[in-house]
């Protein structure tokens, strides 16, 4: 018999979703409401996720059987120490910029604010889904899910915004086409969606080296790829940040991107498993591709005046350090998740500072109208503890010793070190 702590996956799941049809519901009473409704569900979905990763660590993986049907007939939910990680991470998160929201959404968009807070629950609703999910195509939906739900929630500001969420719209259709065909070709060797199974029947039916399952790899990179903003797939982001709300840009870069990121991480390691990528030369090369976008996002982030869009292009150049530490985690002589700690790190330390630094940003523009880094001078006597938090937050994405990003980074060179790749440090450094 389960314990009611391994309920929990699917309720948080359940009450998100619940949660948005309540939101219609009490929005048209009282539109005060919403913001409430919203922050108390995703208090109650953080407990939960601290219970969930402390049973996790005592006890062992949770597996749910939606429905009382085993896989693959059924829908499985399975929560390790990885993905139980990310779900706290993601909802303190969220919680953070349910908070802020309430001002700001008051200011900006006042006549929105049901449709906002009914499109935010349904965007943590599909973050939460992707996170906890062990099937494949579950998985799929729930990235749709806070996809739609993005869209939306960026093009909620009206005609400026119109455009950059039509451009994410395209950009991000395509993503989940090639994700979807990759799903699609798995499928039709394995015969399950479940991610278990799956992995089991390609080790053990030696299909590694089939052009099939080959061509499902390529398609999931370049879905994914495009899902989370790595480079030269990032064009959605600069202007997506540039005219999303700041509760939601800090959403973008703090979480959607990190979740995509997780999402791959576990496609890669838990459906084709370590044994599969170390017959091939192609995250070697993502390796220079990161680097690459290590170097080009931080020169693109410099070169801007708006301060979101510096931020936005920071981002790229942030997930290119993640995803150069999921490459080396390859060539690691740790075992498996230990070697995904520089990469785990960082996406702790880019989700909290990220975010911490958009929410500044939408302070800035909130109380004196300031969009541009050359209108900032005198701001740190108006707004000097903003200015404060943007420091901070600003100093630990630089990676300035003691910040969790120096520690995060100096990792990352350890691993680059032990790897034997002396050339990523000298673009780290």
């Amino acid at each position: 018999m389960l314990s009611a702590v391994e309920h929990f996956p699917v309720l948080i799941i359940v009450i998100s979703l619940l949660s948005a049809f309540t939101i219609l519901i009490a929005g048209w009473l009282n539109k005060k409401s919403c913001c409430f409704i919203s922050f108390a569900t995703i208090l109650v979905q953080f407990v939960m996720s601290i219970f969930i990763l402390h049973h996790v660590l005592t006890v062992g993986t949770i597996n749910y059987w939606l429905g009382g049907w085993s896989p693959p007939w059924g829908i499985e939910y399975v929560v390790d120490a990885l993905n139980a990680y990310v779900l706290v991470i993601l909802l303190f998160l969220a919680l953070v910029c349910v908070m802020y929201s309430k001002r700001n959404i008051e200011h900006e968009l006042p006549r929105k604010i049901v449709s906002f807070y009914v499109l935010y629950q349904l965007l943590v609703t599909g973050l939460c889904g992707v996170t906890v999910t062990g099937d494949i195509f579950n998985m799929y939906v729930f990235v749709e899910i806070f996809s739609l739900s993005a869209y939306a929630l960026i093009a909620s500001r009206g005609k400026i915004a119109l455009r950059a969420s039509y451009t994410y719209l395209i950009l991000g259709s395509i993503g989940a086409c090639f994700f979807l065909l990759g799903i699609g070709f798995l499928y039709s060797v394995t015969g399950t969606l479940n991610m278990y199974d799956i992995s089991c029947i390609l080790k053990t039916g030696d299909l590694y080296s089939s052009r099939v399952v080959l061509a499902a790899f390529g398609f999931f990179i370049i879905g994914l790829g495009i899902k989370m903003a790595l480079f030269p797939l990032h064009t959605w982001l600069p202007d997506a940040h540039s005219f999303a709300p700041a509760e939601i840009s800090a959403m973008l870069s703090g979480i959607i991107i990190e979740v995509s990121t997780y999402a791959f991480i576990r496609v890669c390691f838990s459906v084709y498993t370590l044994n599969f990528l170390k017959l091939l030369p192609i995250f070697d090369i993502l390796c220079w591709i990161a680097a690459s976008g290590i170097i080009i996002g931080s020169v693109l982030a410099i070169a801007q005046n708006n301060l979101k869009r510096m931020l936005a292009y920071s981002s790229v150049s942030q997930m290119g350090y993640i995803m150069l530490a999921v490459g080396l985690s390859v060539s690691s002589h740790h075992e498996l998740w230990g070697g995904l700690t520089p990469a785990l790190m960082h996406i702790l330390n880019h989700a909290l500072m990220k975010g911490c630094l958009f929410l500044v940003a939408g302070a800035f523009i909130y109380k004196a109208d300031l969009w541009n880094i050359s209108d900032f001078r005198g701001l740190g006597r108006k707004m000097p503890y903003t200015c404060a938090a943007f420091t901070l937050a600003a100093i630990s994405m630089i990676g300035v010793p003691p910040s969790v990003g120096f520690v995060s980074k100096l990792y990352i060179i350890l691993a680059s070190l032990e790897a034997g790749k002396f050339i990523f440090v000298v673009v780290m450094l």
